[in-house]
This record gives structure tokens, sequence and C-alpha cells, in this order.
């Protein structure tokens, strides 16, 4: 891609971890672990954080990002998409005259988010119009349980009871950190689930929501877990 921009989402309403994306993990401010790796890839003309909090812009402008603007109270509520964040900076930019060829988008939290990681994905972005980080399910959904009206647990699928895991299709869900695409893409379909949209597959140990403080305390045993490797 001949330019690209990084941005990193960080509003600074958070409400089950308190100041979540600030929030120190491993010794630093989780946020600045996607700043470094965005930086660390050499890949973006822009690395920035859409941000409607002024503590969270000053840890990211002092991790070497930058905050040219503050986000909008529209974008910044707790029905705003990612896409709708996206579109706001990318609008925003385009504004201001600079147009690029493509975007990645980062969360603030996710140290599992490498500068290789960030380069292979903007690599595979050349022969496609997006890329999403995905993770196979640990169990197969097709062995899924469900409560009965009785409140009793039966297969959702009983033709699937028999058969051996190996020999059921794999399902991924989403990393939840990180997705790379096509900037005329997306502001064309207003999303980065573009029509050619291919994976990067990771393991487990590089992949934790985290939600509470229970995945906080998981994604820094991974974290140091895959340091190790």
């Amino acid at each position: 891609m001949s330019s690209a921009i990084a941005i990193i989402t960080a509003r600074g309403g958070s409400k089950r971890i308190p100041r979540k994306n600030i929030k120190e993990f491993c010794g630093k401010p989780i946020i600045v672990y996607s700043v470094e790796a965005a930086l660390g890839s050499g890949i973006f003309d822009e690395v920035m954080v859409s941000t409607d909090d002024e503590e969270i812009a000053e840890v990211a402008r002092k991790a070497g990002a930058k905050v040219p603007f503050m986000r909008s109270s529209a974008s910044a509520g707790d029905y705003a998409s990612t896409d709708d964040v996206l579109m706001e900076v990318m609008t925003a930019y385009k504004k201001q005259g600079r147009e690029f060829d493509a975007l990645c988008c980062i969360y603030p939290t996710a140290p599992f988010v490498t500068a290789e990681k960030l380069q292979r994905a903007m690599k595979m972005l050349e022969q496609a119009d997006s890329v999403m980080p995905v993770v196979p399910f640990s169990f197969p959904p097709q062995r899924c349980m469900v409560l009965n009206e009785d409140g009793e647990l039966r297969m959702k699928w009983q033709e699937y009871a028999t058969t051996r895991s190996q020999d059921l299709e794999p399902y991924y869900h989403d990393c939840g950190q990180f997705y790379c695409c096509k900037a005329d893409l997306f502001m064309e379909y207003k999303t980065t689930d573009l029509p050619h949209m291919v994976p990067i597959i990771m393991s487990e140990l590089e992949v934790q929501d985290i939600d509470n403080p229970d995945d906080w305390e998981i994604a820094e045993l991974k974290y140091r877990k895959m340091m190790e490797k």
C-alpha cells in the first residue's frame, strides 16, 4: 500500500474495568502496546489515537502517537460502533486534505498485537479487501448444549453427537485485536467487513477478551507466556 493510517480507538467510558485503556498491563499502560506495535511496524504514514479523553490522549502522545483532534460525543457513546469511529476519523482527515489507501484499526486493549503481525496483515491486504485476525473456537460449536422448557440439557444438533471432533468443520471468531482494509472500500461499504476478507489465524495463547478483572489477569499470564516463546 502506498499510504496507510493506523487508527487506535480508545474512548474514556469503560465501565466494567475503570480507565481500562490506560490501566497498567505488565508494567505499562495497555494502550501503549498498540501504539508501539503500530510505530514499530514501520508501515504507517500516520499512527493516531481517536479518543474523547484528555488523559488517554496524553498517554498516547507520550508513547509516540498523534491525537490531531478529539472524538466527538456522538462517536464516544455506548452505542457508537467501531465503524462509526473510523468513518469520523477518515472524514476528518479528508477535510484536512489527507487521504490514505489503507487503514488499520487497532484496539487499545490488544497487547498481543505485534509489529510483525501488522506487517503481515498489511502485506496480505495487497491481495484482499480486508484482513481480520481470527481464532478457532476452543470447543466445536456443533456440540453445543441448550436448555429445554423443563430446564434439562439437550444437544442443539443431535446429528453431531457421534461425529469425531476432527471431522467437524472448524468455526472461527474475531480476535478483537485489529482490522486492516482498503480505505476506499471502507468508505464505500462503511465497514471493515468487506467482500474479499481474508484471515490471520491466531492461537489461543495470543487471544484474550478483556472484559472484567479475571480476563485481565488471564491476559497478563498469556502475554508473559507469549513473550517467553
